[in-house]
C-alpha cells in the first residue's frame, strides 16, 4: 500500500495510508472538504448524489467493516471525489456484504487515504471551515498541492451533472393513491422507495423541466429533492418551483427545502461547515416535540428573509437554531432541510411522507 497525503488549500498536511483507486499523476482533483458524523451508512453516504466534488472525512475511526452490497445504494454510482478515514476494513463480515470498500473505490475510480487523525481533522473542519483539499501520492510537493487548488476554479455544475436526462416513472407498490412527480436534483433512491411503499407513483423528471412540462403528467403533487451545490446554482428550478407554488401541493427535502425559500422571495447562505449525520437534534415548533434527524447540507435559508413572504418556520436544529422546516399553508407547501427518508440514520420524520400524501389527497378532494 503506498503513502498518500491530504493536503488542504491552507497548507495543512495529513500523511496516511492509500486505498481504493490510484491517484492520475500523482494528485486528485481538488474537492470540498467535508465530515459526517455518522457511525453506520457508509454505503448510503457514498453514493449519495450531494456528496458531488466533496471529500468526506468519515468522523465515525472504522468504516468498511460490514462491506458493499447491491441494496443499500441511493444511487448508481459512487459521488464523493474521495473518502477519508481513520480505518477502512480489508475483510469485512456480514451475511449481506458482496464487495470490499477499497474494491468498490477502485472499481468506480474513488481515491481514498486511510491511517490519519480524522479527529483532529473534523475539528479542524469545525473550527476553521470547510476549504478546499487534494489527495496526492508522497512524492508530490506540498507547495504543488497547495498551488493546484488555487488555480482549479470550483464548479457550480453539479445538479446538472448527476440529474437524469430524461423522464422516468417508477410504480407504486400495492394499490396506487396518488401520482406524484419528483424533480430530481439528485435524488436519493429511497425517497422514491418511502413514496412507491405508501401507493404512490413516481414520475422523476430532470432538474430543468418546465413548470408547463411537469404539469402535462398531470400529477396530484409535486416533491423537489435533494441534491448537491448551492441552490442559487439552479435558478431554473427555482423558477419552475415559483411557477408550481399554488397550483399543487408541494414537498420539498433538503436542497427542495432551500429552492422553495428561494421561490418564495428568501434567501439562502452557505455554512461554516454544513450539517452531515444522523444525529442532529430538531425541534418541531408546531408540536413541541425533538426529533433525531438525518442531514447532509451546506446551505441553509436565511431567517432573517422569512418575514414577508407568506413562509413560516416550522423546525428549528437545536444545535445552531438554523431553519429546518417552512411552510406555507395557502399555497399547499411545507419543506425540510433535514431527510425523512433516513438513509442513513433514525426513522424520526419518516411520517412526512404521509403528511405530504394527507395534504395532497386533501386539496384534490376541496376541488372535486
Amino acid at each position: 500500500m503506498s503513502v498518500r497525503k491530504l493536503v488542504t488549500e491552507d497548507g495543512e498536511i495529513y500523511t496516511g495510508t492509500g486505498f481504493g483507486a490510484d491517484l492520475k499523476d500523482g494528485i486528485s482533483i481538488p474537492f470540498e472538504l467535508v465530515f459526517n458524523t455518522s457511525s453506520v451508512g457508509y454505503q448510503e453516504i457514498l453514493t449519495d448524489p450531494s456528496y458531488t466534488d466533496q471529500g468526506v472525512v468519515f468522523a465515525y475511526s472504522l468504516v468498511g467493516n460490514y462491506g458493499i452490497n447491491r441494496y443499500d445504494g441511493e444511487s448508481g454510482r459512487l459521488s464523493p471525489t474521495a473518502a477519508i478515514v481513520r480505518e477502512a476494513t480489508a475483510e469485512p463480515s456480514n451475511f449481506r456484504c458482496e464487495r470490499t470498500l477499497s474494491g468498490v473505490l477502485a472499481r468506480s475510480g474513488v481515491p481514498g487515504i486511510s491511517g490519519i487523525d480524522t479527529r483532529r481533522l473534523v475539528r479542524s473542519i469545525r473550527d476553521r471551515g470547510s476549504r478546499r483539499a487534494v489527495l496526492a501520492d508522497a512524492g508530490i510537493p506540498a507547495e504543488e498541492c497547495v498551488r493546484l487548488i488555487r488555480e482549479t476554479p470550483a464548479r457550480h455544475d453539479q445538479v446538472k451533472r448527476v440529474s437524469p436526462k430524461a423522464v422516468s416513472v417508477v410504480p407504486a407498490e400495492g394499490e396506487e393513491r396518488l401520482t406524484l412527480a419528483a424533480v430530481d436534483c439528485g435524488m436519493k433512491e429511497n425517497i422514491v422507495r418511502s413514496l412507491c411503499c405508501l401507493g404512490c407513483p413516481v414520475i422523476r423528471v430532470p432538474y430543468d423541466a418546465s413548470a408547463g412540462e411537469i404539469m402535462s403528467f398531470k400529477p396530484d403533487g409535486v416533491l423537489f429533492s435533494n441534491g448537491p451545490g448551492d441552490p442559487e446554482d439552479v435558478p431554473e428550478t427555482v423558477r419552475t418551483a415559483k411557477e408550481l407554488l399554488g397550483r399543487l401541493p408541494v414537498f420539498g427535502i433538503c436542497l427542495g427545502h432551500q429552492i422553495l425559500a428561494l421561490a418564495s422571495g428568501a434567501k439562502t447562505y452557505k455554512m461554516k461547515f454544513g450539517h452531515r449525520g444522523g444525529n442532529h437534534p430538531v425541534k418541531n415548533l408546531l408540536t413541541g416535540k425533538i426529533g433525531i434527524t438525518s442531514q447532509n447540507h451546506s446551505y441553509a435559508v436565511d431567517l432573517s428573509s422569512i418575514p414577508g413572504t407568506g413562509l413560516s418556520v416550522t423546525h428549528v436544529n437545536l444545535l445552531d437554531g438554523t431553519a429546518e422546516g417552512l411552510a406555507c399553508p395557502e399555497k399547499r407547501m411545507f419543506s425540510v432541510q433535514f431527510h425523512p427518508e433516513s438513509a442513513p440514520g433514525p426513522e424520526d420524520s419518516t411520517a412526512l411522507f404521509d403528511e405530504f400524501i394527507r395534504m395532497t389527497e386533501a386539496f384534490h378532494a376541496e376541488k372535486k
